[in-house]
């Protein structure tokens, strides 16, 4: 039995519009897989200049990243950047954690004492390098740490002109250094033209070198990524207690706490007199077994007054 045209038609029709449905869910689910991969931790959309095209071979780039941010606390911060840092086969070239004073004060609390109260900023400037195929995973693990993203820059420079510059001079330089090298050996005869010869050659030679050493300078920015960070964490504050250097009288205290003063050294002296007089308790005894017998055998003495 023979399917009839109308029916193939039907049939190939739906198959058609079938593989079209697949082909627009499969691009879609690439769109949205690159979009999630884009963006970072922080909210971020991460930017075309921090990935690598491995596919293009013409340019040739140097990355570098910039930024700012608040974190919660500074010291672990750095700590997890330097672990990540080299968790990417990077390295920290630069670290400089330091604690800024944005204010002091001393407010006097007693005749003798002071309250100082320091109000400081702790941050730190770090500078890395990560191998250029994992800038973009590096900038994104750093998202993680942001509290508040004041700016973040990045740039990729194309030295492909500079790199090959420097290749036409090192290939122009050797082929003159070949030729006055053969000039020397076959035609210079005299002592100073020799010499000319030997200098020019010396200074072709330097050439070629400042273009090696050029190349592989920038092969280097080329290869690892600089990343320059600027972290920070909230204002906070410490405070001690301290002599009083200044003049006391200048923070004499109140009338009502000089009086309170006064009686309890009123009072301290009262406890010291009641002390003292308790001390001389056998002499006081013994002015009152006098007086007794003075009084009891006054008239058998016969004392007359």
């Amino acid at each position: 039995m023979k399917a009839s045209p109308t029916i193939l038609i039907i049939a190939s029709l739906a198959a058609l519009m079938f593989s079209c449905s697949q082909a627009r869910h499969k691009e879609s689910n690439t769109v949205e897989n690159a979009k999630s991969d884009s963006v970072s931790a922080s909210g971020f959309i991460s930017s075309s200049a921090a990935v690598e095209n491995t596919k293009d071979t013409l340019h040739k780039f140097i990355r570098t990243a910039e930024m700012k941010f608040r974190v919660g606390n500074v010291a672990k911060a750095s700590y997890a950047i330097e672990e990540m840092t080299a968790r990417f086969g990077g390295f920290v070239t630069f670290t400089d954690l330091s604690s800024n004073i944005d204010n002091m004060s001393t407010t006097p609390i007693s005749a003798d004492s002071s309250l100082e109260t320091l109000h400081f900023t702790v941050s730190n400037l770090i500078s890395l390098r990560v191998p250029n195929i994992k800038l973009d995973t590096t900038l994104k693990t750093i998202a993680t740490l942001i509290d508040y993203l004041d700016y973040r820059r990045i740039k990729a420079d194309d030295v492909r002109l500079q790199y090959l510059a420097n290749e036409i001079t090192q290939n122009r330089v050797a082929t003159h250094q070949v030729r006055v090298k053969t000039a020397i050996e076959t035609k210079a005869k005299k002592l100073i033209e020799t010499t000319r010869a030997e200098e020019s050659l010396l200074n072709k030679q330097e050439q070629s070198d400042a273009a090696k050493i050029s190349n592989l300078s920038l092969q280097d920015q080329i290869n690892f990524s600089t990343i320059n960070l600027s972290i920070y964490q909230r204002q906070e504050f410490k405070r001690w207690i301290i002599p009083n250097e200044k003049n006391i009288d200048a923070y004499k205290a109140g009338f009502g706490t000089q009086v309170l003063d006064a009686l309890k050294f009123g009072w301290s002296i009262l406890e010291y007199f009641i002390v003292f007089l308790v001390k001389l308790w056998g002499l006081f005894l013994f002015a009152i077994i006098i007086y007794i017998l003075y009084r009891k055998f006054w008239h058998k003495l016969g004392i007359k007054r």
